[in-house]
């Protein structure tokens, strides 16, 4: 099933399979997705996709920068006939909540996405709701070159498991769309895969795919590399680690395999790493070069 997935998924964002399995790997490992890209290169259809595909409830939070939290968490009204006040829940309680050009909000904003994206729960006027399961986060983030833009800190980007680039399409690819049906028709018509109660069970048997003593010396080695290169301002977190080991086994359970091996870490490796890790201001190294570095690494 996860193929005819993917091939229904290749019919809204074509010529992206790299990316929709990194974007269906992260949704399967339970982690949260940051697209960054330029505007208008489907970044919100990619969303809107895995949500029809999997059945999820959907709901899109335009960032903009006189946004507060409580847009996005809820607020308490007073109810004037039981003298109590009364939660109206925010779009965060949603199974897939699209952050759309979540830099485009302050940092105040952006915080109050934390809490959700790692307890599952949101906190306000000290009482604690529960969030759906599953609950997935897609952030989608315009270049810092462009105007109106804040930078999300470093707390904020290690909450997204993955960072992917969709870029430009090539011409083939851009030829059908152009000359195609509206991708928002398209994905009208489109039918479910798989349910969320679905989506729920494959989760919990993603986290027994087998992760042999030899791959996590290799991925302690990626760590390990990390925090002792002079190419980095501070090295990668064991929070880092288990992301790795996560998306891998998930690239695994996607490519039919019960256990993880190096090439699984190998292929999602840039999509983990790559927005957690900060160069030192006088190296200049750009993201093909980090990602040579590590992948020399040897494998055990």
């Amino acid at each position: 099933m996860l193929s005819n997935l993917l091939q229904n998924a290749d019919t809204i964002v074509s010529g992206k399979e790299t990316q929709i399995k990194l974007a269906v790997a992260c949704l399967l490992s339970k982690g949260h997705l940051l697209i960054e890209d330029l505007p208008g290169m489907g970044k919100t259809t990619l969303a809107h996709l895995l949500a029809k595909l999997f059945d999820l409830d959907y709901s899109r939070i335009q960032f903009t920068s006189d946004m507060l939290p409580a847009d996005i968490i809820g607020v308490s009204i007073f109810n004037r006939n039981t003298t109590e006040f009364n939660f109206h829940q925010g779009p965060i309680f949603s199974q897939l909540v699209l952050a759309d050009e979540i830099n485009r909000a302050t940092a105040k904003t952006q915080s109050a996405l934390l809490e959700a994206m790692e307890e599952y729960q949101i906190t306000t006027d000290g009482k604690t709701y529960p969030l759906d399961d599953p609950f997935f986060v897609i952030a989608t983030q315009n270049p810092h070159t462009q105007t109106g833009t804040f930078p999300l800190p470093e707390s904020q980007l290690d909450r997204f498991l993955m960072r992917i680039v969709l870029g430009y399409p090539d011409r083939n690819t851009e030829r059908g769309i152009l000359s195609g049906a509206d991708r928002r028709e398209l994905l009208h018509d489109l039918k479910p895969v798989f349910t969320s109660d679905q989506l729920v069970k494959i989760q919990k048997q993603i986290k027994n795919i087998h992760l042999s003593s030899a791959l996590l010396d290799y991925v302690q080695d990626i760590l390990q590399f990390s925090r002792q290169s002079q190419y980095f301002v501070a090295g990668l977190s064991p929070r880092a680690g288990l992301a790795l080991l996560k998306a891998g086994q998930a690239w695994a359970f996607i490519h039919n395999r019960d256990m993880v091996i190096p090439d699984d870490i190998k292929a999602v490796l840039g999509s983990v790493i790559l927005h957690r890790l900060v160069a030192q201001e006088d190296k200049n190294q750009n993201e093909q070069h980090i990602m040579s570095l590590f992948n020399e690494l040897p494998i055990p």
